[in-house]
C-alpha cells in the first residue's frame, strides 16, 4: 500500500512533467485503435453490402471470378435455358437471370465520367427484383426499353444527375444512349461504386453481345426452405453440372468479400506498421522522461532508502508510475481512435470512397488491443529507468540531484553498438553484391534492422562527435550564449542520443524512401528514353480495357504513320521439358519493336512475329532451357492449342515488359475465336514525320468522346510516372508524420524537463548577468542543435538504406541511382525549424522563471 501511495503522490505531483508522455502514449494508442475501428468498418459495410445484394441462393458459370476483368470486355455467361431447370427445383419460389458488368464506362451528355475515381467500380446491368433486397426506387421507374436507364442515388447526387438526363453507357459492343428513367437508392451503404441499369434485353446485347444469356441466375426458396436446402436441390435439378458454380447467400457474400481482402488487409497492416513506428519512437520519450524523473528524485529516493525502503519498492514505484501513465494515455488513445476513424472515413468520404457512421464498428478486441499495447510499451520503456532508481543508495540523500553517469557502462554500450552497426553495414554492403533480388532483401531488411539498433546504442557517442561539429558551423556564431546551448546538449550524451534518436528512425525511413522513389523514376525514365520509340501511348487510368469503337477512332486520325494493337491473352505454355505454366502471351502488330526496342539475346525479334512464331524472355528460356527454334504448345484458354516456334530470347534485363512473350495478333486470330478474342490493354502511336503536334492533337480529339482514355507523349507519361510515384510518398510521408510528431514532442518534453532540472542554475546564469532573451535563445539553440543531430544521424542513415535497396532494384531493371538532395537538403533545414518551435514553450518557461525562487531552489 506504501508504495502504492508513493507511486500515486509522485505521478500527480509530476503530472505536468507526463503530460507529453501520455500524448505520445495517447497518439500511439489512436494510431493503432483507428486503424482497427476504420478497417473493422469497411469489412461491416462491404458485408451489409455483400449480405443485402446476394440472392437466397445464386448458379454463375463454374470459372467466373469476382475480381475477373474479362479479356474480351464481356463477363462469362451462362444460357438462359438454365433458368428453366433451375425453376424445377424443389423449394424454389423465383428464379431469374441478373446481368453484370464492371468492364464498362458511363458518361454524361457533355461526355464527362460518371465513374469514381478512387478505384470503385462502374457496374451495369439488369433491374432484377433481387435488386430490392439492397435498393429501393426513389424516384421515377425502373427502365422499360433501350432509350431508358436507371442510375443509383449516390452517383445522381454527386454529378447533380436528374430524370430526363442522357447518359452514354460504353460496351465492348456498342455504345448505349440513354435517358434516365429513375433513380434507385440504396438500404444500405455503397462505399463509391457507380451503378446503371438496363432493361434485360439491352443489357444481354450491349454487355454480353448476345440474347438469352445472363452473368448469374438469382433464386428466391419458398417459406420455410433454407439456403442450404435450396442449394442441394438446385445442384440436382442441374444434374450436378461442372459448367456452373451454385452458391447460398453466405457463400456468395464470402466470395464477393475475398475479392475485397487482400485491399483491406494490405491497408490495414501498412498503417498498423506505421503505427508501429510511432510506438518505437515514443518509447524514446517515455525512458527519456523517467531518466530525468529519476535523476531529479535522486535525493528523495535516497532518503526513502535511508528510512527503509527496498531497492524493490522503490523500483515497483516508478513501475506503477509507467502503469498509471500507460492507463491514462491509453485510455484517451483508445477514444481518440474512434475519432480517427471517423475522421478517416469523413476523408475518404471526400475522395469518393463512402462510409457511413452507422455502420461504425468497434470490436471488444480493439479497446483491449489499445489498452494492452500501450501499457506495456510503457512499463517496458520505463523498465531500465526504474532499476536505475533501485540502484539508488541511502548516501545518495546526502549529495545534489542528478547521478553521473557510468563510464564503464557508456563504452561497454558503445562497444555493443559499433559491433551492432558494423555486423548492419556489411549487411548493407552483402546487399549491394547480390545476385539475386530475393537473396539481398533478406541481407537489406538484416542490414536496416541492425543499423538503426546500431545507431540508437551508439547514439550517446555519436552526439558527443556530431553535436560538436554541427556547433562549430552553428553555435559558435552566436558566442557565449552559443558556447552554454553546446555545453547543454552535450552535458547528458545518453540523454542528447535518445533525444536525436526518436527524431532520426522517421527522417530515416523519410530518406530511404525518398531515394528509392527518385531512383525509380530516374530508372524508368532512363528506359523510356532508350527503349520507348513510340511518340504517343493510349490506355486507361482506371485499367479498362479498349473498345473497339475507341481502336478505330484512333486509327482514322490524321497524321499518324501506324497504329499498335497490344493485347494480353491467357494460356497454358507446355515447354519442351514437358513442364506447364501459365502465362499471359503478349499479341502484338509487327509495328510493336519500333515502338518498344527489346534487346534480344538469341534470334531475331521481328522473325517472332511471323506464322507460327513467338520470343520468350531469357529468364523463362533459362528456367525450361529453350532455344531459339525449339517448339512450345500455347493452349489458349479462350481459343485452341498452337504449337509456336521460338523465334527469339529477348533479355529480361528491364522494366518495360518485363518478361513478356511475343507473338503477332494474326497468329492469336487463328486460334482465338473473334468473339472472344482480348481487346487491346494499351495501344501505341507513331508520327509522321514533322507532325507530332498535329498527330497529337488529332489523337486527343478522335478520343474526346472517350473520357476513360489518356492519349501521352512520351513527356506525359513521364510525369504521369513521376505524379503516381510522388503521391504514394506523400501518402506514406503523411502516416510516418505521426512518429516525427510523437519524435517533436520529445525534443519538447526532454528541454523541458532540462529546464525543471537546472532550475538552480539557470537562476544563478541569471543573477550574473544573462538576460532573458538570452537564456531563450539558448534553449532554442541547444534544441536547434539537438534536432539537427537526429536529422543528420536519420538523413544519412536513410540514404544508406536508400542507396543499397536501389542496388536490389537495379536487378530488376531500375538502374539508375538518384540522390533527391533538394528533400534531403529542404528536410534537414525544416529540421532546425523543428527544433526551434519545440523550444518555444521550454524557453518562455525558463525566461518567466523569478531569480530569486530558482536559486531557491533544492538542486
Amino acid at each position: 500500500m506504501t508504495v502504492w501511495k508513493t507511486s500515486m503522490r509522485n505521478f500527480f505531483a509530476h503530472k505536468g512533467r507526463m503530460a507529453l508522455s501520455a500524448v505520445a502514449v495517447l497518439l500511439s494508442v489512436a494510431f493503432v485503435c483507428g486503424t482497427l475501428v476504420f478497417t473493422d468498418t469497411m469489412n461491416t459495410t462491404f458485408d451489409k453490402l455483400f449480405a443485402a445484394t446476394s440472392a437466397d441462393v445464386t448458379v454463375s458459370p463454374k470459372t467466373a471470378k469476382v475480381d475477373d476483368t474479362p479479356e474480351n470486355g464481356k463477363p462469362q455467361s451462362l444460357p438462359a435455358s438454365v433458368i428453366d431447370r433451375v425453376k424445377k427445383a424443389d423449394g424454389v419460389q423465383k428464379a431469374e437471370g441478373a446481368i453484370s458488368s464492371s468492364a464498362v464506362t458511363v458518361v454524361d451528355s457533355h461526355n464527362k465520367n460518371m465513374g469514381s475515381d478512387t478505384g470503385a467500380p462502374t457496374l451495369a446491368g439488369n433491374w432484377t427484383s433481387n435488386d430490392l433486397r439492397s435498393m429501393e426506387i426513389t424516384s421515377g421507374h425502373a427502365p422499360r426499353g433501350p432509350t431508358e436507364v436507371m442510375v443509383d442515388a449516390d452517383t445522381a447526387d454527386k454529378h447533380d444527375l436528374k430524370i430526363g438526363d442522357e447518359l452514354r453507357t460504353i460496351a465492348v459492343t456498342g455504345d448505349v444512349r440513354a435517358r434516365i428513367s429513375g433513380i434507385a437508392t440504396f438500404k444500405v451503404t455503397n462505399p463509391g461504386a457507380a451503378i446503371v441499369y438496363l432493361d434485360t434485353a439491352t443489357a444481354q446485347q450491349k454487355l454480353l453481345g448476345s440474347p438469352d444469356v445472363f452473368t448469374q441466375i438469382s433464386i428466391t426458396a419458398e417459406p420455410g426452405v433454407s439456403d442450404s436446402q435450396l442449394k442441394q436441390s438446385v445442384a440436382a435439378a442441374l444434374d450436378g453440372s461442372a459448367a456452373y458454380k451454385v452458391q447460398t447467400q453466405k457463400e456468395a457474400a464470402e466470395s464477393n468479400k475475398d475479392s475485397m481482402g487482400d485491399f483491406l488487409d494490405v491497408m490495414k497492416y501498412a498503417m498498423l506498421g506505421f503505427a508501429g513506428i510511432a510506438f518505437l519512437v515514443g518509447i524514446f520519450l517515455i525512458v527519456n522522461t523517467f531518466s530525468m524523473l529519476v535523476a531529479q528524485r535522486t535525493r528523495e529516493i535516497g532518503l526513502m532508502r535511508a528510512i527503509g525502503s527496498s531497492r524493490k519498492q522503490v523500483n515497483r514505484s516508478v513501475l506503477l508510475e509507467a502503469v498509471l501513465l500507460g492507463i491514462v494515455g491509453s485510455i484517451l488513445g483508445v477514444a481518440a481512435g474512434v475519432g480517427l476513424a471517423v475522421g478517416l472515413m469523413k476523408v475518404m468520404g471526400a475522395i469518393g470512397m463512402e462510409l457511413s457512421t452507422d455502420d461504425l464498428t468497434v470490436a471488444w478486441t480493439t479497446p483491449v488491443v489499445g489498452l494492452a499495447l500501450g501499457i506495456i510499451v510503457t512499463v517496458l520503456a520505463a523498465y531500465i529507468p526504474a532499476r536505475r532508481a533501485g540502484k539508488v543508495s541511502p548516501m545518495a540523500a546526502l549529495r545534489d540531484a542528478g547521478t553521473p553517469a557510468d563510464a564503464k557502462s557508456g563504452w561497454i554500450r558503445a562497444g555493443i553498438g559499433l559491433v551492432l552497426t558494423g555486423t548492419g553495414g556489411a549487411a548493407l554492403w552483402a546487399t549491394t553484391q547480390a545476385d539475386k533480388a530475393s537473396e539481398g532483401s533478406l541481407f537489406l531488411g538484416l542490414g536496416v534492422v541492425l543499423t538503426l539498433i546500431g545507431f540508437i546504442v551508439i547514439g550517446p557517442l555519436l552526439a558527443g562527435v556530431v553535436v560538436r561539429a554541427l556547433s562549430v558551423v552553428v553555435l559558435r556564431l552566436f558566442g557565449p550564449v552559443g558556447r552554454l546551448a553546446e555545453r547543454n546538449a552535450l552535458r547528458n550524451p545518453r540523454r542528447t542520443g535518445a533525444t536525436g534518436a526518436a527524431l532520426m528512425i522517421g527522417l530515416a525511413l523519410v530518406a530511404c524512401l525518398s531515394v528509392v522513389g527518385s531512383s525509380m523514376v530516374a530508372s524508368a525514365t532512363d528506359e523510356l528514353d532508350r527503349s520507348v520509340g513510340a511518340d504517343f501511348i493510349v490506355q486507361s487510368s482506371t485499367g479498362q480495357l479498349i473498345v473497339p469503337q475507341a481502336a478505330k477512332a484512333l486509327e482514322t486520325a490524321p497524321g499518324i504513320e501506324h497504329i499498335t494493337n497490344y493485347k494480353a491473352i491467357g494460356a497454358k505454355l507446355t515447354s519442351p521439358d514437358g513442364s506447364t505454366t501459365d502465362e499471359d502471351v503478349t499479341a502484338a502488330d509487327p509495328t510493336y519493336p519500333q515502338d518498344l526496342q527489346r534487346e534480344t539475346v538469341a534470334g531475331d525479334l521481328s522473325a517472332a512475329y511471323g506464322k507460327n512464331a513467338m520470343s520468350v524472355g531469357d529468364e523463362y528460356a533459362t528456367e525450361h532451357g529453350i532455344k531459339v527454334g525449339d517448339t512450345i504448345t500455347v493452349a489458349f484458354k479462350a481459343g485452341d492449342t498452337a504449337k509456336l516456334k521460338v523465334a527469339a530470347i529477348t533479355s529480361d534485363d528491364t522494366t518495360v515488359d518485363q518478361g513478356a512473350m511475343y507473338m503477332n495478333t494474326a497468329t492469336a486470330e487463328r486460334y482465338v475465336p473473334a468473339d472472344k478474342m482480348p481487346k487491346n490493354v494499351i495501344m501505341f502511336a507513331k508520327a509522321q514525320d514533322g507532325k507530332e503536334k498535329e498527330a497529337y492533337a488529332a489523337l486527343k480529339s478522335s478520343l474526346a468522346e472517350y473520357p476513360q482514355y489518356k492519349v501521352q507523349n512520351q513527356a506525359d507519361f513521364k510525369q504521369d510516372l513521376k505524379d503516381q510515384i510522388g503521391q504514394l510518398l506523400n501518402i506514406v510521408y503523411g502516416l510516418l508524420a505521426l512518429a516525427i510528431i510523437v519524435a517533436v514532442l520529445g525534443v519538447v518534453n526532454t528541454l523541458a524537463l532540462s529546464v525543471v532540472e537546472r532550475t538552480r542554475e539557470i537562476g544563478l546564469m541569471r543573477a550574473i548577468g544573462l538576460s532573458r532573451r538570452q537564456l531563450r535563445r539558448m534553449i532554442r539553440l541547444e534544441s536547434v542543435v539537438i534536432a539537427l543531430f537526429g536529422a543528420l544521424l536519420g538523413l544519412g542513415l536513410g540514404m544508406g538504406w536508400g542507396t543499397s535497396a536501389q542496388k536490389l532494384l537495379a536487378l530488376e531493371g531500375l538502374g539508375v541511382l538518384e540522390i533527391p538532395w533538394p528533400t534531403i537538403i529542404t528536410v534537414f533545414v525544416a529540421s532546425a525549424f523543428v527544433g526551434l518551435f519545440a523550444a518555444l514553450v521550454p524557453a518562455f518557461r525558463a525566461g518567466r522563471m523569478n531569480v530569486l525562487n530558482a536559486i531557491a531552489t533544492d538542486g
